[in-house]
């Protein structure tokens, strides 16, 4: 009577058994870090580029602050400094461009400066000023523009290095060479070649928002530069 019972127990425990043997025989999937993955590139390669990458952000979100502080104007400045003019109050037009911190102030308030003279010397004078407030929002615009390019090279030169490394391992293996030492040259290959991709695409992309940016602020600069050479020639 108790004997099939026995039985049964015994068949269930043999196959838990066999499962838990099936299950001790498949693979563990490996996982790999971020770390992990940007220490298999080499230091010598990921260092620059870790460096770049810092450099690059950093030059980008002070740059971005700054042209987006540049582009903004009050639109009641060009009607009060108008206003100003017509008067004849200049002192006061001097005033407001001083009050008014940005490239559009500074830029009229050269050109009021020169109120009086030729207006043609007044436009040289005001075109000059505008030169200079562009130069200095382009700074630091060409060395986001070499990461962009540079990058990718640092990339690549760890891939050279890693496949010289790969290559050298098969040749000291001879015919006996496992494919667990070459694992390490071709990783730092083809890690190295993605993380100077990534880098030079922020970069690029980075550089080419930025310059968007600072040409909304020269045509912005050039329409301020027209609509106040309009009021001078106006008759008195």
């Amino acid at each position: 009577m108790f004997k099939p019972f026995f039985l049964q127990i015994q068949v269930a425990s043999d196959s838990i058994a066999s499962a838990t043997s099936e299950t001790n025989d498949l693979p563990v999937e490996e996982t790999l870090s971020v770390l992990e993955l940007i220490a298999g590139g080499g230091w010598y390669i990921m260092g620059p580029l870790a460096i770049l990458s810092v450099i690059a952000i950093g030059i980008f979100i002070e740059r971005f602050l700054l042209i987006r502080k540049a582009n903004k104007v009050d639109p009641k400045f060009m009607d009060q400094i108008k206003d100003f003019i017509s008067d004849g109050k200049i002192d006061a037009a001097k005033s407001l461009c001083d009050q008014t911190d940005g490239p559009f102030s500074r830029m009229i308030h050269k050109g009021i400066k020169r109120i009086g003279k030729p207006l043609s010397d007044i436009n040289t004078a005001i075109e000059n000023d505008g030169r200079l407030e562009v130069s200095k929002l382009e700074s630091n615009l060409a060395t986001l523009a070499t990461i962009a390019g540079a990058a990718p090279m640092i990339g690549f030169l760890g891939t050279v290095i890693g496949m010289i490394n790969t290559f050298h391992e098969m040749n000291a293996g001879g015919n006996s060479v496992e494919i667990s030492a070459l694992a390490g040259g071709i990783m730092q290959a083809m890690v190295t070649t993605a993380a100077g991709l990534v880098i030079g695409i922020i970069a690029y992309v980075g550089y080419n928002m930025l310059v968007a940016k600072v040409e909304k602020v020269i045509n912005k600069m050039e329409a301020t530069t027209i609509e106040f050479m309009d009021v001078l020639q106006e008759p008195a």
